[in-house]
């Protein structure tokens, strides 16, 4: 598919807005005794001293055949970019203070990565500064528009020699060359920023120094695109107490453009209010919603809010397919995705996932059709994830004219663009760039893209811009303070445990089959599964066999020390509910197989079991993995095989019990009314058990032994085995 041609864009980058102040002024101009117009570099000299760049001495001279300082040149080129410093990114030089009058001039070079100084954080300010370390300067600056050095020096009039002072007249052509050779550059092209960020997961006291962080960047691409790629909810006791609301705020102050669903977004549909909360959410939203896939025609509380349809006149507070913005004078097309996954993994109710390559295809053949031929995709599908369900990189590869992926959902941290330029049978195809910012707000993406007269990505650079490295924005924390009030009561609030050691969570491990809660037994699994167990005999007179938990819902540590609740809440933050299930002995092995289909390797889906055991062999074929499952038989006081033939009644959370993670089995016996919900939080349950217990173990227990991982030969295990 070839893009629709449009007219050629004019709007240049802040980099280079300087030059709109300085092109064009004549060499008749100069105002220095000493700068005659027949000087090599009188130009340079002129305009940068007309755009108030430069100054020359109290005598009227200018002195252009002088060698420039470090610091007098610091002076010309953050002025000449328009560099500026930051608030929380400062030099640490010994031999500059903030006393010093080029201080402000170093502290924007440092903070922009232009000069790190020397190994012993020496600036040495009255240093002259050479052709080379111009060279260097000049590549670092116009890395996004690149430019032959050899080039700009001979356009410049001036003869490179490395070790050579460059003059105070030199940098000026320099600096004046490069600039108008960016604009150059940057006129032939159509220029777009964007910002980014994904699976924020209600970690609100992070926002205050992300607003810092948009607020910076907002001051060097005004016109730059704010895009959430969905997963708000869920993760902090902030959506606990809250579930959105404390979120909101901060993106409306941040003047978000666009967000889309995440799968989280839909944790809730299974509450007695079903999706109040998410309704509630996008009502507050001074931003649109996206979504291309997502049918919520069925579930009322969306009426009115839901329209499933492209606008370019898109109103807060609604749920759209996509939205045209005009940026920069042109039209940028933006439509979203969220993964069907949603429907194994969360609790969508009536809300139905369509095909995703279908529905993207839909939505830039509309946009095509209204002259858009720059199109973002806002995903919540994964750069990797399961290509059964979707994943950013086949979407890149299947849906032609689709420029970037704003994705998110399997919280990958990619520092620089992916590019796809390359379709599902190995063709060419013009450039997909993929972007994707990690998670919990510990990154703000940046994309900068030019395109060409037809739509086509010519050039990008993106980076991941660490938030920690900035400082609270007041307004944020204003924003903040009453929420943190009430969730600081929560949290600190001690339960009445206290813990000698941690009860660790081990999570994310490169190394396969080292202990993780997705791929091991875990002390706290064992509690909280105990925990579950226990609750469930007394709510029914079933004979309740055991229970289950999967690994991707314990989500964090319990430390040493005085558990309070908030410790319990954000172990298990979800707000599942405990539900008993009726299923079959043929159904519970299918269960535990799709659990330990990825072993030795993590999979959210791991269960860690009470009143059980299980032994496996990783090596074996998926499937085929179980070598004995037991149980616990009062009667007997001893473990039993599971029987085939036989229906068993088993505890687990409501998302399980529903076929969460993909447990299809689970998911029939939900389907044929066979699951009762209980209603009782889970993390309430964790504290009941933790209440109850007179000695708590640290250590697994030899419930889930996979066979095929040997032990760990030490020297104690050599001489009890001699």
């Amino acid at each position: 598919m070839n893009k629709r041609k449009m007219y050629s864009a004019t709007a240049l980058t802040a980099v280079t807005a300087v030059m709109v102040g300085v092109t064009g002024v004549a060499a008749e101009e100069t105002i220095f005794t000493d700068v005659p117009a027949s000087h090599p570099h009188v130009e340079g000299i002129s305009a940068l001293t007309a755009a108030g760049i430069l100054n020359g001495f109290g005598d009227g001279t200018f002195k252009p055949d002088a060698s420039v300082t470090r610091e007098q040149a610091a002076k010309m080129i953050a002025g000449a970019f328009q560099l500026k410093p930051s608030e929380t990114v400062q030099p640490n030089f010994t031999d500059i203070t903030v006393e010093n009058h080029y201080y402000a001039a170093i502290a924007a070079l440092y903070a922009t990565g232009v000069e790190k100084g020397y190994e012993d954080n020496t600036f040495r300010p009255k240093e002259n500064l050479t052709h080379g370390e111009v060279k260097q300067v000049v590549e670092k600056i116009s890395v996004l528009y690149p430019i032959d050095a050899d080039a700009l020096f001979a356009a410049a009039n001036v003869t490179f020699d490395q070790s050579k002072s460059v003059t105070r007249g030199e940098l000026a052509s320099i600096l004046v060359t490069a600039l108008n050779l960016i604009e150059e550059e940057q006129n032939k092209y159509y220029n777009l920023s964007v910002m980014h960020v994904n699976d924020t997961h209600a970690n609100v006291e992070k926002l205050p120094k992300l607003m810092t962080a948009v607020k910076e960047q907002r001051e060097k691409t005004p016109d730059a695109l704010l895009l959430h790629a969905g997963d708000v909810f869920s993760g902090t006791l902030y959506f606990n107490e809250f579930v959105g609301q404390a979120d909101v705020p901060f993106l409306n102050a941040m003047k978000f453009d666009a967000m889309v669903f995440g799968n989280h977004e839909f944790d809730l549909g299974s509450s007695p209010e079903g999706h109040k909360a998410l309704a509630d959410f996008v009502k507050a939203a001074k931003f649109p919603l996206l979504t291309a896939n997502v049918d919520f025609s069925k579930d009322s509380l969306f009426t009115g809010l839901f329209t499933d349809l492209i606008s370019s006149e898109p109103e807060n507070g609604k749920i759209y397919s996509g939205i045209i913005k005009e940026v920069n004078g042109e039209k940028v097309g933006i439509f979203g995705l969220t993964t069907a996954e949603t429907a194994d993994i969360a609790s969508p109710g009536s809300i139905v996932f369509e095909d995703y390559i279908e529905e993207a295809k839909k939505a830039v053949k509309a946009f095509e059709d209204k002259g858009v031929n720059k199109i973002i995709a806002l995903t919540h599908l994964g750069f990797d994830d399961n290509a059964a369900y979707d994943n950013d990189q086949m979407l890149a590869k299947s849906v032609p004219g689709i420029d970037i992926v704003v994705g998110g959902h399997t919280h990958t941290q990619l520092d620089e663009p992916f590019v796809v330029d390359t379709n599902t049978v190995g063709e060419k195809k013009d450039a997909t760039l993929i972007v994707q910012a990690y998670q919990y707000a510990d990154f703000l993406g940046t994309l900068d893209v030019s395109f060409d007269e037809n739509g086509v990505v010519v050039k990008h650079k993106g980076q991941l811009i660490k938030v920690a490295d900035f400082a609270e924005d007041a307004e944020g924390l204003k924003l903040l303070a009453p929420f943190k009030e009430k969730v600081d009561v929560v949290a600190n609030t001690e339960i009445g445990v206290k813990l000698t050691a941690e009860l660790v969570n081990p999570r994310d491990n490169e190394s396969i089959g080292a202990p993780s809660v997705r791929n091991s037994e875990t002390a706290l699994g064992n509690i909280i599964t105990d925990g579950m167990l226990a609750k469930a005999k007394t709510y029914t007179k079933k004979n309740v066999i055991m229970a289950f938990q999967n690994g991707g819902g314990i989500r964090a540590a319990i430390p040493a020390g005085e558990v309070t609740t908030g410790n319990v809440m954000t172990v298990l933050p979800f707000g599942n509910t405990l539900a008993l299930v009726d299923i079959t002995a043929a159904e519970l092995k299918e269960t535990f197989e799709h659990a330990l289909k990825e072993a030795p390797k993590e999979s959210g889906g791991f269960l860690h079991i009470s009143g059980a055991k299980l032994t496996y062999d990783s090596s074996k074929e998926v499937g085929s993995r179980i070598v004995s499952l037991q149980y616990y038989d009062d009667a007997t006081k001893a473990y039993v095989d599971i029987k085939d033939g036989e229906t068993y009644t088993i505890a687990t959370n409501a998302f399980t019990a529903k076929g969460g993670d993909g447990f299809a089995a689970l998911g029939k016996v939900y389907e044929a009314g066979k699951v009762t919900d209980l209603g009782l939080s889970d993390w309430e349950n964790l504290k009941e058990q933790l209440l109850s217990l007179k000695e708590i173990s640290y250590e697994p227990q030899g419930r889930i032994v996979d066979v095929a991982v040997k032990p760990e030969v030490t020297e104690e295990t050599k001489e009890t085995t001699k």
